[in-house]
């Protein structure tokens, strides 16, 4: 295997900032050490260059066994010092404390202080010794053995650019580390995921689809098996039929299997698409019996389409076919070797120029890296990705490196490349990625084959790991966002779903790339994943970060023979019954997520509270209730995730954790809030504070001033009865949009928060993002001047042809929503119902013209008037949702050019006929259109 040293290298460049800062105390370890960590502090520096040099010439593309033994056998002992330094310095960040300068009685006191912490204050002096003495035998014994420099011709820069030109087929790492730039790699294009057609397999889709459509074969049972290894484009084709046909069948599910899934996950997983979920309640399949839950699926399930699975067939007989109710099971399985012809199967036509207006490659260039590509879907996307990520490199150098990467036996032929082909190139494309990239990507490993990935769950967790730094004037958290879409353009990931703001909201990675990613990770150590997919060697050092993936109690006992004194990141899926024993005790793990985990107990809460140097904890959609009293030690706390949980109060201890970026909490369906603590507002300390989201404003905590860092609030509950107060929390909305404030939730059943928010004396100009829930009739003036805002959602609004000739003017807006749910049917809301048809004349009218930017429509109601578009209306609209009981109509769909989708969720069944008359009243409006460019009508009940 290749010399991973893209995580080794940041895990250097986090340890040098955390050695500085250690060197500016001056009462943090004994007298004589400071020494000994400044030798440290510059070995590791010069260790950092190098790493960066032998990451530039990794990316040669010249294949396996490049780094010789004592070459990888050094790196590795590199890698331990730096891990072991690192768990040193922080054991002693928390282990010996400075004094405050500011103390009465400071001498005394010193005194007393220097007594008490002898002891520990020796034993880190004696371990920063010793790993003095390591560092400096590693650096001798590289000497000794030969270990040569890096040979490279690429002159590599610091990553501001610049950079030498690199030789055919060689340095792509360090042209890339030299050339990346976080500012080029922020993505301004806001978009919407739609399913899209396979192109070059329309004769094998004709025959898949009279499969699908066509009687059973062999009884009430059919099932279609489509077979090859990875990259061939299986699951491409299998989703595709999946969406083409999905709304023939009253209930679908599509799930990914693997080797080693567990049923009852599965099972729990089928259910949650083909039976709604209670709106209190998201879990509550999840701790179903396996018999109920089998029994509840087999009644529900028509269609199941089970994606790239080795065991499906004999999990699903186990589950299903005892049944007459399944009809169809579409299977996709991975074999080894693939007797037939590999398609060219792909979701969209590749088209590399446009990837990157910097590129400068050629039409001829594109012909040798889709001949190289051997018609491999997979190969394909991701040498587009490497194209459009790599403007230092001329025609040439491309068509030299295609002739490096192409086998000799395939460059006249034209042949399929074998599975080992394929992994070499997407191996070369990954070596070519910068070296902070390849960190951020190797962390894509702890997370499950076929997991839907959540882009804020995972840049949270590099910043908390210290993958991510400020850079050109950006945050971290804008930094870690380029990153992410680093690896979207590399198509190492590949957005699953988007958030109404057009912003990828999940993602996944391609089986063949995570094995690739897997294998790297456990090659470096840089994770250790038990259960799952993957079936990897147990670690011969110490544990630095754990996955544990599949509630396996075989692979559960492995954990028990690992060293895990040493974790700095465990994550838990599923349920917390595979922890080993203690595992709440480690002393130095720093991200802790347990999301979704069930068997959560009051205990477990108890010991997190003993990890005092924890930066991110999320224990979203666990069953914890309550938060004690020692929240107040985790000092360090950057990320509290307690959102889906019934925890409903923050304990007043919270308000001594003065590093907390991220507060997140409360239930997004239900809108339970959560309460804060006075002393938030009266102490004044957590000035950190960027997101505060889910929460509920008592009397004692409407002043927020403080909070100028605040990027996001989220207020799901406005509890207050005083119009000072009432006035005092909109003066602090006010305030902190003149700051950095982008984002703004407000839900305020009584309304009366809304009237004082509408007398603002300056429009919010700086918001992206405004969500209002409330009984508004006219909607406030100053919301048609806000400029950046592409995402509004009015709950409770009237919907009315005034309010969107209002709204049409905004110039940035992305996506509309207006919605009123079917529950809230208390005398006002039945107003507004009334007030949208009185006041429209029974028609809501969307004027032609403005709406620039608008790409998304959502209606929600009971009941909905007519709805009419006017012609050169909403120019850019894609998508219309519209949930109702009762809809009277919507006329003027073919006038929108760019429509794609008309999506209609029927509430109730007694409106089903209804329904299809809408239906047909759309699809005879679009006849008109042409045939490639008529929007998909879904209808959903």
């Amino acid at each position: 295997m290749d010399l991973v040293v893209g995580a080794s290298e940041s895990t250097v460049k986090s340890l040098l900032g955390k050695l500085g800062s250690l060197l500016a105390q001056e009462y943090t370890l004994i007298r004589g050490v400071a020494g000994d960590l400044q030798y440290i502090n510059d070995e590791l520096a010069s260790m950092q260059s190098f790493l960066r040099d032998l990451g530039g010439a990794a990316g040669d593309g010249r294949g396996h066994g490049h780094h010789d033994h004592r070459m990888k056998d050094w790196m590795k002992q590199i890698r331990d010092l730096t891990y072991d330094i690192e768990d040193c310095v922080d054991d002693s960040g928390h282990r010996i404390r400075g004094l405050p300068s500011d103390m009465c009685c400071y001498f005394l006191v010193n005194s007393a202080y220097e007594v008490v912490t002898w002891w520990p204050r020796r034993d880190v002096a004696a371990k920063i010794s010793n790993l003095k003495m390591r560092a400096q035998q590693i650096a001798e014994r590289r000497h000794r053995y030969g270990v040569d420099n890096p040979k490279s011709s690429v002159v590599v820069g610091d990553g501001g650019g610049g950079g030498g030109a690199a030789a055919p087929g060689g340095g792509g790492a360090a042209a890339s580390a030299a050339a990346f730039n976080a500012a080029e790699n922020q993505d301004s294009s806001l978009k919407l995921v739609t399913p899209k057609t396979p192109v070059g397999v329309q004769k094998d889709m004709e025959e898949l689809e009279k499969w699908v459509t066509g009687p059973g074969q062999g009884g009430t049972t059919s099932v279609l098996s489509i077979v090859g290894f990875g990259g061939v484009g299986k699951t491409t084709i299998a989703t595709a039929l999946y969406h083409k046909f999905r709304d023939q069948f009253e209930h679908r599910a599509i799930v990914t299997v693997s080797q080693s899934s567990d049923i009852e996950g599965i099972l729990s997983k089928i259910l949650s698409q083909v039976k709604p979920h209670s709106s209190d309640d998201n879990h509550q399949h999840v701790s179903s019996p396996k018999k109920s839950l089998a029994a509840a699926a087999r009644g529900l399930v028509d269609h199941v389409t089970a994606l790239t699975g080795d065991r499906p067939k004999a999990l699903f007989r186990q589950a299903f076919f005892e049944s007459k109710g399944t009809e169809d099971v579409m299977f996709m399985s991975e074999v080894e070797e693939f007797q037939s012809k590999s398609q060219e199967i792909t979701e969209e036509p590749v088209q590399l120029p446009q990837e990157s207006t910097a590129s400068q490659a050629t039409p001829k260039v594109f012909e040798e890296v889709l001949k190289m590509c051997g018609g491999l879907p997979l190969v394909i996307v991701t040498m587009a990705g490497h194209v459009a990520c790599s403007s230092q490199k001329s025609t040439k150098e491309w068509i030299d490196l295609c002739k490096t990467l192409l086998p000799e036996s395939k460059k006249d032929r034209g042949s399929e490349l074998t599975q080992d082909e394929a992994g070499r190139i997407v191996s070369h494309c990954y070596n070519d990625m910068p070296p902070e990239i390849k960190t951020c990507s190797l962390y894509l490993s702890i997370f499950p084959k076929g997991h839907e990935i959540s882009r804020k769950r995972l840049t949270r967790r590099w910043i908390a790991e210290g993958f991510v730094n400020e850079k050109q004037g950006l945050s971290v958290e804008d930094v870690a966002e380029t990153y992410f879409n680093h690896l979207i353009r590399r198509k190492i990931i590949r957005p699953v779903q988007h958030s109404s703001n057009g912003r990828v909201k999940t993602c996944v990675v391609h089986d063949m790339i995570l094995e690739h990613i897997v294998s790297k990770a456990s090659e470096e150590n840089f994770i250790t994943v038990v259960g799952g997919h993957w079936l990897m060697h147990q670690p011969s050092s110490k544990v630095r970060r754990l996955s544990l993936q599949v509630s396996d109690s075989k692979r559960a006992k492995d954990t028990e023979k690992m060293n895990l004194s040493h974790v700095r990141s465990l994550t838990v899926f599923e349920n917390l019954h595979q922890l080993p024993s203690g595992s709440f005790k480690f002393g130095i793990v720093q991200v802790l997520d347990l999301e979704g985990c069930k068997g959560f107990r009051q205990q477990h809460i108890k010991d997190i509270c003993g990890m005092i140097l924890l930066k991110y904890l999320s224990l979203r959609g666990t069953d914890t209730k309550l938060l004690p009293k020692k929240i107040g030690k985790l000092v360090n706390l950057e990320t509290l995730d307690v959102r889906g949980t019934d925890i409903v109060e923050l304990p007043t201890a919270v308000c001594n954790l003065e590093r907390l970026v991220n507060i997140l909490g409360g239930h997004k369906k239900t809108h339970k809030a959560l309460k804060l603590p006075e002393e938030l507002v009266k102490k004044k300390k957590m000035t950190a504070l960027r997101i505060l989201s889910g929460i509920e404003i008592v009397e004692g905590s409407v002043d927020l001033h403080h909070l100028i860092e605040l990027r996001k609030l989220s207020i799901y509950k406005v509890n207050l009865i005083e119009d000072e107060k009432l006035k005092e929390l909109s003066s602090s909305i006010e305030y902190l949009c003149g700051y950095s404030l982008h984002t703004l939730v407000v839900d305020d059943i009584s309304s009366k928060f809304f009237k004082l928010l509408s007398e603002m004396s300056s429009p919010p100009k700086f918001l992206v993002s405004l969500a209002m829930s409330g009984k508004i009739i006219q909607l406030p003036k100053w919301v048609a001047q806000l400029d950046a805002l592409n995402k509004l959602t009015l709950s409770l609004t009237a919907l009315l042809t005034d309010n969107l000739s209002h709204l049409s003017n905004l110039k940035a807006l992305f996506s509309l929503t207006f919605t009123i749910a079917a529950g809230k049917q208390d005398p006002e809301t039945l107003a507004i119902l009334v007030q949208n048809k009185l006041c429209s004349d029974g028609e809501v009218l969307v004027p032609a013209g403005g709406f620039d930017s608008l790409k998304l429509l959502r209606f929600s109601a009971p009941v909905l008037p007519l709805l009419s578009f006017s012609e050169d209306a909403m120019p850019k609209l894609e998508r219309i949702e519209l949930h109702f009981d009762i809809l009277e109509g919507i006329f003027g769909t073919e006038y929108l050019g760019n429509l794609k989708e008309v999506y209609l969720r029927l509430n109730e069944k007694h409106g089903e006929g209804m329904a299809k008359k809408i239906v047909h009243e759309v699809k005879s409006a679009v006849e008109r259109i042409d045939m490639m460019k008529r929007p998909r009508i879904t209808l959903d009940h």
